[in-house]
């Protein structure tokens, strides 16, 4: 199990234009600026720090402790991170805090549990025990006695964005710019060790970073932006909205239900010695650090956001929002639809559909059951009304659904003599019910019988049929449209209509739309139901949008 935890892996829904590129030495800086950079995708390189003092001075295996202990002096203080948590480094300030130790201290630590180390692998447990440096009071109680959950995370090297003077400053002498990060104007330079096996809580950077691996061993796991959804970032207005609230040994998939899709959105690279990954803004990442590892980051602003300019932000968040909305409305429409029509396709209508073919028979009672109310309908026996034994199968098993819901309405109206006081009631649990729903936008279709009904149609089947109904069963299409319609059937329906537009001729479209709006008594009341209810979805899947992006929930203005 744990030789495949430390293995590469591709998740198998990791877009293949998404997958990590792996290069076996170093890129030129113009391959990377115009090639690599630009696409916003991470890369490997290999061997980008080979040669460099930094590799061959700090390596804890070859000396590197004593080198690091001499080269940055005894009295220079670092800050660490001290997890409350073990040996997970969590961003939530609430699992950790940050304290400041002697660098030397945190290097007698590491030079201790390497003695062990060798004192394991020699099968002499005693040896090196006593050999533990001295310390103040103060650090061996801070240090020494959690020293398993202190990391020395991001401790500056270089820093452009704070004038404070960088703690270990002195180490970028050691340090050669990789060649094809020439000319980067770096926002900072940090310093990165573990004494033992670590692990960094998921999260993203508001940066470009390009990650090399010094000494030791990380196992990076990479998700893209796109794969917010399903690792539910903390909300955004959060002291640590950029990293995700699921826990990454234990997580919790009865509260956060999409992630246990986490891993099929993922990819994790081994960096070892002198290995470099690049991670682009944005990129989540989740890193596992061996013992004793070390490692250099680079983080730079990128070009969008150094050329984004402040007054067009307003704009900037309205369209990306905008688009978000839009891809998750189409992903709604196009769910489901082929394993629906799927089942449908050996027409087995349902026990219901089945009465209801029975009370309606089809050719001869139904059409006196239903027309003789009808206000002004158009002469039933013009073939031209689309007559139901003209109708494909599947569609007249959508047909019978359909009917079905209408006439199951009307009964339970009836049954439960539902007076107004009621309809309110109705209308507070619908509202709970949307609030339901933004939490999980599968919902949407999946609570709207009339849209999975209608979804697998084709648009020209959906026309007949409907011009069907008009014609034979005009008060179960009013009924429908007015009364049962939902916010998801409703867009469905208007999709399809697009979709029939794009299948007919504008003869035809006008000659549809005069015969579908007859069947209503007030055709204007029947427009506004399809508009108001188009809104209510959009305004639904927006809800979804700032819950699975931004953890933000929002209730519909009145």
């Amino acid at each position: 199990m744990q030789a495949e935890e430390d293995a590469e892996f591709v998740g198998a829904r990791v877009e293949a234009g998404l997958r990590a590129a792996r290069f076996s030495s170093p890129p030129s800086s113009e391959e990377f600026a115009a090639s690599i950079e630009p696409k916003n995708v991470p890369a490997v390189f290999r061997g980008v720090l080979n040669g460099s003092a930094a590799s061959s001075r700090w390596d804890p295996l070859h000396g590197g402790l004593d080198y690091l202990l001499e080269k940055v002096g005894p009295d220079v203080a670092v800050e660490a991170m001290m997890s409350s948590t073990g040996h997970v480094f969590y961003g939530d300030l609430r699992s950790h805090e940050r304290v400041s130790i002697p660098f030397s201290t945190f290097m007698h630590s590491c030079k201790s549990y390497l003695g062990g180390l060798n004192a394991a692998d020699d099968s002499s447990k005693d040896k090196g025990i006593g050999e533990e440096p001295t310390c103040s009071e103060e650090m061996c109680s801070a240090s020494l006695e959690n020293s398993e959950q202190l990391y020395l995370a991001q401790v500056s090297i270089l820093n452009t964005e704070n004038k404070e003077r960088c703690s270990l400053e002195v180490l970028k002498e050691d340090i050669q710019e990789p060649i094809f990060l020439k000319g980067r104007p770096f926002s900072s330079i940090n310093f990165w060790m573990s004494r033992a096996h670590m692990r960094s809580s998921t999260h993203y950077d508001p940066h470009h970073n390009l990650l090399c691996v010094v000494a030791g061993c990380k196992k990076v796991t990479l998700w893209s932006p796109s794969a917010s959804p399903f690792l539910y970032p903390m909300p955004v207005y959060g002291e640590a909205s950029n990293h995700s609230c699921v826990s990454i040994e234990e997580p919790d998939y009865s509260s956060y239900t999409r992630a246990k899709y986490m891993k099929e959105y993922s990819e994790r690279v081994v960096l070892n010695c002198g290995d470099a990954l690049f991670i682009p803004e944005g990129w989540y990442h989740q890193v596992d650090s061996d013992d004793l590892t070390i490692a250099i980051n680079f983080w730079w602003k990128s070009r969008i956001m150094t050329e984004m300019l402040e007054h067009m932000d307003a704009y900037y968040l309205r369209r990306i929002l905008r688009r978000l909305v839009d891809t998750e409305m189409d992903k709604i429409a196009q769910k489901n639809s082929f394993s629906h029509a799927q089942e449908n396709n050996g027409f087995q209508p349902t026990d219901k559909a089945l009465r209801r073919s029975e009370q309606f028979n089809l050719h001869n009672e139904v059409k006196s059951h239903d027309t003789s109310d009808k206000k002004g309908a158009t002469d039933t026996s013009d073939k031209k009304g689309a007559p139901l034994q003209s109708l494909e199968p599947s569609t007249l098993q959508a047909l019978y659904e359909l009917m079905s819901l209408v006439h199951d309405s009307v009964e339970a109206v009836d049954q439960n003599n539902i007076a107004e006081s009621a309809s309110q009631d109705t209308s507070s649990s619908q509202s709970i019910e949307r609030k339901k729903i933004a939490a999980d936008d599968s919902s949407l279709l999946e609570k709207d019988p009339v849209a999975k009904i209608i979804l697998p149609v084709e648009p020209l089947e959906l026309r007949s049929m409907l011009l069907a109904m008009v014609h034979t069963f005009p008060r179960t299409l009013e009924g429908l449209v007015l009364n049962i319609l939902g916010p998801t059937g409703a867009e469905i329906l208007t999709r399809k209509f697009d979709e029939m537009d794009q299948q007919t001729t504008t003869e035809e479209q006008t000659e549809f739309y005069k015969t579908f709006y007859t069947a209503f008594d007030d055709q204007y009341a029947a427009m506004d139901a399809l508009l108001n209810r188009k809104e209510l979805f959009s305004f639904q899947v927006f809800q979804s949008v700032l819950d699975q992006y931004l953890r933000v929930h929002v209730d519909r203005p009145s």
